[in-house]
């Protein structure tokens, strides 16, 4: 039971970063789309640990090369998306009222994505 209010939990709370991101774009005195493009990030943000604790074997050893590897490519993203829209308010094509929005609903976004691995992430049942 604790699966499913976990479940619950973070689809709403990725429905609140969501919504953080399209006020930022839909609201009448911003008015433009460009911050729709952190959605990439939000895509791209799990697919190196997916594949890292695919790839990788489940010993116990302190350090593995491919899931530190995986890691740092998530880092990157992650602070791309975080980066993208400062960018944009810097030069002036989303407003800083929208930027905060996108921050926000990154926040948001990635507590959420870390809350999926957190909860869920720790392997199947039938090992």
């Amino acid at each position: 039971m604790a699966g499913i209010k976990a479940l619950v939990g973070l689809s709403f709370s990725g429905a609140i970063g969501l919504t953080l991101l399209l006020l930022s774009c839909a609201l009448e005195q911003y008015g433009v789309y460009w911050p729709l493009f952190v959605l990439f990030f939000y895509v791209l943000a799990p697919i190196p640990t997916f594949i890292s604790r695919r790839l990788s074997d489940d010993s116990d050893v302190a350090s593995n090369a491919c899931r530190e590897l995986a890691y740092f490519l998530t880092t990157g993203i992650v602070v791309s998306a975080f980066a993208l829209p400062i960018i944009m308010a810097r030069r002036a094509v989303i407003q800083l009222g929208a930027c905060g929005l996108v921050m926000a609903g990154n926040i948001v976004i990635f507590l959420t994505i870390l809350g999926f691995f957190l909860g869920f992430g720790g392997g199947d049942d039938f090992s």
